[in-house]
């Protein structure tokens, strides 16, 4: 096993993910033997081009030494934290000619939750950098229910929705995952320094770059198959036309991941790329989380229905229904009154009148019945 870790981590340097040559030389002809290939500058000519300019810097060891130092861990394919279901909708968006989907070599991770645990029940939530005040706070309230219902909220720890969802999922004590485009060790953006510590005490940071990889433009797009892929399904909150988090939604789609969208208000510039993907069919629309946990959750979990305030009359039947209808709180009225204005037989009204006394919802008088409902 020390020799395909070694493997793995070696390819996760000396290739730009997604690598998809790379990645299927692996599967080929294993981690340990693509790794000699690549040294030894004898792959295939796709292969060779995807690793020849980094071939030579066989920093493996040296990696795994420092993420040590540092609390990470590499984990690969043949480990069992390895989260196979999730990253296999990659594999085969590779099958079907998505050349973005290849899954990758390896992660590296910085934190105790273990990934394919973390991924069993996971949604992911992302949004605009530049978020309104509106899809931060929804960003915030989904995440924390969803946490406080053990599901794991996934994103990328930037600025705005992803940093207002990590925070809403924390609050909760719940569980949380950030995506980086960048090394673990590497806090970026700097600012969530802190934001980054809280969610590695307790959930996990995780890339496919090695320790100290810096951020880069390209990486972010990269990185977003991953986010895509690992939970069960994408939420975006907010988005502009053009974005990361619509790059995110329409990656999750193409694997047939649900994906969902928060309208906002039609002025605002941040929603116009929620209502986009609406408009386009690629997401349903969202505003609650029994909405999230409808599309989102495992089979056989359907979420608990949203109900308004309950009315004493809730529990009556269709005709019990009518003939309190036709009570009135102040003026008494007979049963032969009351059959005449609700349409309920009088015999059948004289048996249901003293149900509904039975219950609180009506009184005999003297004169006759009234309403006791507020």
């Amino acid at each position: 096993m020390d020799d395909v870790r070694l493997a793995r981590a070696y390819l996760s340097r000396v290739a730009e993910p997604p690598a998809v040559a790379l990645g299927l030389l692996v599967e080929n002809v294993g981690p340990v033997q693509a790794a000699e290939l690549v040294r030894s500058r004898q792959a295939p000519t796709p292969v060779h081009d995807e690793t020849s300019a980094r071939a030579s810097q066989d920093l493996a060891a040296e990696d795994l030494t420092k993420a040590a130092d540092l609390g990470v861990r590499l984990v690969i394919p043949e480990d069992p934290e390895w989260p196979a279901w999730p990253l296999l909708s990659l594999d085969n968006g590779r099958r079907r000619g998505l050349r973005w989907a290849a899954p990758p070599l390896a992660l590296w991770v910085r934190g105790p939750a273990q990934i394919d645990d973390a991924m069993r029940r996971a949604v992911a939530i992302v949004g605009a950098r530049a978020a309104t005040s509106y899809g931060e706070r929804t960003a915030a309230e989904f995440a924390f229910e969803l946490a406080g219902q053990s599901v794991t909220v996934v994103s990328g720890a930037a600025f705005g929705i992803d940093g207002a969802a990590h925070r809403g999922a924390l609050a909760a004590e719940g569980p949380t995952v950030a995506v980086l485009a960048c090394g673990v060790d590497v806090s970026y953006p700097a600012a969530h320094t802190t934001l980054l510590d809280r969610i590695a005490r307790d959930g996990a940071v995780i890339s496919e770059y090695p320790p100290g990889t810096a951020p880069a433009k390209y990486r972010f797009l990269v990185r977003n198959r991953l986010i895509a892929a690992m939970p069960g399904g994408t939420v975006v909150v907010e988005a502009g036309v053009r974005s990361g988090a619509r790059n995110t939604a329409s990656s999750a789609a193409a694997l047939g991941k649900p994906v969902l969208a928060v309208p906002g208000p039609v002025t605002s510039e941040m929603s116009r790329g929620c209502h986009d993907l609406i408009r386009a069919g690629t997401a349903g629309i969202v505003t609650s989380v029994p909405d999230i946990l409808e599309a989102v959750g495992v089979i056989g979990e359907l979420a608990a229905p949203v109900t308004g305030p309950t009315r004493p009359t809730d529990d009556l039947g269709p005709q019990a229904i009518r003939v309190h209808d036709a009570l009135s709180r102040k003026t008494p009225r007979g049963p032969e009154h009351l059959s005449h204005a609700s349409g309920v037989p009088l015999d059948r009204v004289r048996s249901l009148l003293p149900e509904l006394e039975l219950t609180g919802l009506a009184r005999q008088t003297d004169e006759g019945w009234l309403s006791m409902s507020h």
